[in-house]
C-alpha cells in the first residue's frame, strides 16, 4: 500500500509539469490583402462628357469597393487582436 501511494504521488507530480504554449497570431484572409485597383483616367484630347462621366462613375465604384475592403481589414484585425490579447 505504501508503494502504491508513492507511485500515485509520483505520477501526479509528473502530470503537473507545464509546457509553454506559444500562440500564433492568425493569418490575414487573402481577400483583405489584395491591393486596390488604380483609378481609371480619361484619355484623349477631346472627350465626350458621357465618356468622362462613365469614368467618374467607375472610379467612384472602385473607391467604395476599396474602402469596404479596408474597413473589413481594420475590423478583422481589431477583432483578432482583442481575441489574441484576451487569451494571452
Amino acid at each position: 500500500m505504501k508503494y502504491v501511494s508513492l507511485l500515485l504521488v509520483f505520477f501526479l507530480m509528473a502530470c503537473s509539469t507545464t509546457v509553454p504554449v506559444r500562440q500564433k497570431f492568425p493569418d490575414v484572409p487573402k481577400a483583405l490583402v489584395e491591393k486596390c485597383e488604380n483609378l481609371k483616367k480619361v484619355e484623349g484630347d477631346k472627350v465626350a462628357i458621357t465618356e468622362m462621366l462613365r469614368v467618374v462613375v467607375q472610379n467612384y465604384g472602385m473607391y467604395y469597393e476599396c474602402a469596404a475592403k479596408v474597413e473589413g481589414w481594420q475590423e478583422w484585425y481589431n477583432d483578432q487582436k482583442k481575441i489574441y490579447e484576451s487569451v494571452k
